[in-house]
């Protein structure tokens, strides 16, 4: 079991930058991976960024180039940094962590909005 609590989420102009923080309520290291997801009005969730315990990761390629996703397991901290945002980029992010078991928990998700 784990909390996650997402933060860091705002309103930028297109071009800016916003770092997303994922805090869990334990200790990451164990954990399979860690993921941000994103959900866009009338549209599915999508995975934009993974990292594994083993520090491996995965960018959808709409966000390659622009997002970061890093982890700071002294902290139990996931984070995400994006830049050169763009309108399309507007959803709800959420936090996931997925374990071996393929159990995942969500956290309540952060509202980023990008304007033209």
């Amino acid at each position: 079991q784990v909390q996650l609590v997402e933060s860091g989420g705002g309103l930028v102009q297109a071009g800016g930058s916003l770092r997303l923080s994922c805090q869990a309520s334990r200790s990451i290291d164990s954990i399979n991976s860690m993921g941000w997801y994103r959900q866009a009005p009338g549209k599915q969730r999508e995975l934009v960024a993974r990292i594994t315990k083993g520090d491996s990761t995965y960018y959808a390629d709409a966000v390659k180039g622009r997002f970061i996703i890093s982890r700071v397991n002294v902290n139990n901290t996931v984070y995400l940094q994006m830049k050169n945002l763009k309108p399309e980029d507007t959803a709800i992010y959420y936090c996931a962590a997925v374990f071996v078991t393929a159990v995942v928990h969500w956290g309540q998700g952060t509202q980023v909005t990008v304007s033209s």
